[in-house]
């Protein structure tokens, strides 16, 4: 049986992660999706919060149902480790996100063997980031489309809340 983890931050989890989620699974046995943290980007949803959204929009997707969910609590090599993972499995929508991905993938099988399987994404999402998808919603503008509803629903929360805060 072969493992694998999809990474990422998942801030929020998109219609492009899903998308490589479902091509994980086409080609492993078992995929567990490590919601990690990411010190240099600003999180909207907290890292549980991420974790059941994640669980919710894989749920929701005959593709994805038995997918695992699980928070990442340190090194991705040392989570990988503790789920018996094989492979790591990361989406690319172009050559920004290879030249991203690839110091992580090098030093990932420097320090533990762990190899990284690279799919690309469908094009019809290559425009998708979860950095977009914020910026698009915090200026009021609709995102159904691109991301899960749970995801949907959990980014319009968080911004309400941000909101109400900001007005104290």
């Amino acid at each position: 049986m072969t493992i694998a983890v999809c990474p990422g931050s998942f801030d929020p989890f998109t219609l492009g992660h899903l998308d490589v989620v479902r091509r994980a699974r086409r080609l492993f046995d078992v995929v567990v999706v490590g919601v990690a943290s990411n010190t240099s980007k600003n999180a909207l949803l907290t890292p549980p919060r991420r974790v059941e959204v994640a669980r919710a929009a894989l749920a929701a997707d005959p593709e994805t149902a038995d997918v695992r969910v699980e928070l990442v609590p340190g090194l991705l090599v040392d989570f990988c480790r503790e789920v018996g993972a094989a492979a790591v499995v990361k989406g690319l929508r172009g050559g920004a996100d290879y030249d991203h991905e690839v110091p992580m993938a090098l030093m990932n099988r420097h320090l533990t063997g762990l190899e990284t399987v690279f799919v690309t994404g469908d094009p019809a999402y290559a425009h998708v980031a979860s950095s977009l998808v914020k910026d698009v919603a915090r200026f009021g503008g609709d995102v159904a489309d691109l991301v899960p509803p749970a995801s949907a629903e959990a980014v319009a929360a968080a911004l309400t809340h941000a909101r109400e805060q900001e007005q104290r």
